[in-house]
């Protein structure tokens, strides 16, 4: 009998895992399906990039997959039962269909959140999705000379919204709405570069700035001032796909899955989250940001350890842990803060052309990976056997 892995989401994440268990798997025993409700993959790191007008390259998941064995399902999922171990998805044409698997890797993602403020879901832009992107895309090509943006929130990806639209528009008014200092948690070097480059652009910072109420044509602070903004983008973080609260997983107060050093369900062992939909722990035994630097150690993590137990290898013993920050600063500079295993700006930090060519090797490199999910990983031969026993089901293993 077949073992059936499902992999929801086809981000960063999910394309990982799924190459990577298709490739350490004998396909005759184990059948892999990733569901994801677009038929290409989106390149998430680079919406900034798409915003202001930049064309990226297609990258159908039907070429992608070819050969390797994993099935593709194009289908929305509308939701999970982890006692039943069944998906409910919905195709293009609106059939529904249940999908039922063996062992889950859930790995659809997260989108923006307005976090509560006023205004923002009616006024506000993201770019955090493909749709969201080429809507702001839209908006920023109809705008005049002189008009107004205001980017609110001053982490990675404001920051590199806000440089990428004053570098490409210079005939706006650029700002950067920041809730704090301006790159505080960055290292005095990694900070006076940003400042620098940020000054270059005219691009006007307002600090210690929470923006609490989103308007037509501008945002209030904290402080009860305004600021003037034609087209407000959003970039202030993350809400995790709400479906896993909808289930029995042990979640956080965030949604996010509750997992163990393999990315594995501490309240259901037959299911996996990786990437930003789960709680996993890093260094120092800090949870990993939501990142696609994150989202790659977990679905290492998670695809090494369900072929461990499915073939009766040694489980993974990977520390998760990172190196620096990359930040794109338009197309021209960038900025490589160096970090300690648990996230924290060490006092050596990247910068300018070299930082940005630096960065863009990152992004392709990972894009290169994504295009080819199984290259590079050696075969494992082994035939797999799994027995239905309940919640104890057996897995034996054979040469």
């Amino acid at each position: 009998m077949q073992h059936r892995i499902v992999v929801l989401g086809a981000g960063y994440t999910g394309v990982t895992a799924a190459g990577r268990l298709a490739k350490r798997l004998h396909r005759a025993d184990v059948t892999i399906t990733l569901v994801n409700a677009e038929p290409d993959f989106v390149e998430r790191v680079r919406m900034h990039q798409l915003a202001v007008g930049q064309e990226l390259t297609p990258r159908p998941f039907k070429e992608m997959f070819a050969g390797t064995g994993v099935e593709l399902r194009l289908a929305k999922v509308t939701g999970v039962d982890v006692d039943r171990r069944t998906v409910a998805v919905t195709d293009a044409d609106g059939t529904q269909e249940l999908v039922h698997y063996d062992t889950l890797v859930y790995a659809l993602g997260s989108a923006w959140s307005d976090h509560g403020v006023p205004g923002t879901t009616e006024h506000a832009h993201e770019i955090a999705s493909r749709p969201g992107a080429l809507r702001l895309r839209e908006r920023l090509a109809g705008l005049d000379a002189g008009q107004s943006v205001v980017v609110v929130g001053g982490g990675l990806t404001g920051l590199e919204a806000v440089t990428e639209i004053a570098e490409a528009r210079p005939d706006l008014d650029v700002a950067l709405a920041a809730r704090g200092a301006l790159g505080d948690w960055l290292s005095p070097k990694g900070t006076r570069h940003l400042r620098k480059v940020l000054d270059g652009l005219d691009v006007t910072v307002h600090e210690h700035a929470a923006v609490t109420e989103v308007a037509a044509d501008h945002v209030t602070t904290a402080d009860g001032g305004t600021i003037p903004a034609a087209v407000t983008v959003w970039t202030t973080g993350f809400a995790v796909h709400p479906l896993a609260r909808a289930t029995t997983l042990d979640v956080t107060d965030t949604g996010q899955i509750v997992v163990d050093g393999t990315m594995r369900s501490v309240s259901h062992p037959d299911v996996y989250a990786i990437g930003d939909a789960a709680l996993a722990m890093g260094a120092g035994d800090k949870p990993l940001r939501m990142s696609c630097a994150s989202g790659g150690f977990t679905a290492w993590q998670a695809a090494e350890a369900i072929t461990a137990r499915l073939t009766g290898g040694k489980l993974p013993n990977v520390p998760l842990r990172y190196f620096n920050q990359c930040i794109s600063l338009g197309r021209k500079e960038g900025l490589i803060q160096y970090v300690t295993a648990d996230d924290r700006a060490v006092r050596a930090a990247l910068t300018g052309r070299l930082a940005a060519v630096y960065k863009e090797l990152v992004c392709k490199g990972a894009a290169w990976s994504v295009a080819n999910p199984t290259f590079g990983l050696p075969t494992r031969r082994r035939r797999v056997v799994w027995e239905p026993a309940g919640a104890g089901s057996a897995v034996r293993a054979s040469a």
